[in-house]
């Protein structure tokens, strides 16, 4: 097959299907498995001078899926704990509406904050317990003690695609189990 022979008039009706169970499958999301579907097709006409022809186009795309999937995920670590500054002014107003002014004071804590803390650490170990032992160490090394990817994947000899999937399958895990046992 060869860059002529790609068809982007039918990618909907031939790989959207299956695309998107790929995808919902690794995101869980409908709106972001669509979203991601939908980036991979806008860069697939992008790219589609770079097609060599050495895989078939369903297999093509997929490996641009992967890289969105992927991109998806990074972009979601790299943005937490981050702090978020936002102003948004209205036409009429001069006044601003500042993000930070909506934030709880972390030192206006109550002997019930400290206990919900505590009954939510005894929740995330009780947890963490019912993982495998590979997703839950994985998760600690990450989530808890925040290493690097760099560093997890070297220690425990796995990729960086590898992780992500542990990472997802984990909070997907805890969540459910948090959901179940502590709210």
């Amino acid at each position: 097959m060869s860059s002529r022979q790609i068809n982007p008039n039918n990618w909907i009706d031939l790989y959207s299907d299956y695309l998107f169970n790929y995808t919902i499958s690794r995101v869980s999301d409908r709106v972001i498995a669509q979203d991601l579907v939908q980036d991979t097709f806008l860069a697939g006409l992008k790219s589609m001078k770079n097609f060599k022809g050495e895989a078939t186009e369903r297999t093509w795309l997929i490996s641009i899926l992967k890289r969105k999937i992927i991109d998806h995920y990074r972009k979601i670590n790299s943005n937490k704990g981050k702090a978020e500054v936002r102003i948004n002014y209205k036409e009429s107003e001069s006044e601003g509406d500042w993000l930070e002014e909506r934030v709880a004071d972390p030192f206006d804590k109550t002997a019930e904050d400290t206990l919900q803390n505590q009954e939510l650490g005894d929740a995330i170990q009780n947890c963490l317990g019912k993982l495998p032992a590979k997703q839950a160490n994985v998760f600690k090394m990450k989530t808890i003690l925040g290493h690097e990817t760099e560093t997890i994947c070297n220690e425990l000899n796995i990729t960086a695609s590898n992780l992500w999937v542990i990472i997802h399958r984990a909070r997907t895990a805890m969540a459910d189990c948090l959901k179940e046992n502590w709210f």
